[in-house]
């Protein structure tokens, strides 16, 4: 069994908020803007590739979240 500090505990629980809450952030983002982006496409399919650009945009919320949560273990050393 692996012996932690509490600090490192914290900074694995902090790692962990940061994956959660931008999980939580990007979902409600991409619900909202694929609901609107369907409206969109029923109406002008030729602007599929601007809407699916604009679907993307989300997804760097949880890349920084996961990039943060690493860096935050990595500064600890676990």
């Amino acid at each position: 069994m692996v012996q932690l500090s509490i600090g490192e505990g914290l900074a694995i629980l902090g790692a962990g908020i940061a994956i959660v809450g931008g999980a939580l952030g990007t979902g409600m983002a991409q619900s909202a803007i694929g609901s609107a982006i369907v409206g969109v496409l029923a109406e002008k399919p030729e602007e599929y590739g601007k809407m699916l650009l604009w679907l993307v945009i989300p997804e760097t919320i949880i890349i920084f979240a996961f990039v943060i949560a690493i860096l935050s273990v990595m500064k600890v050393g676990v």
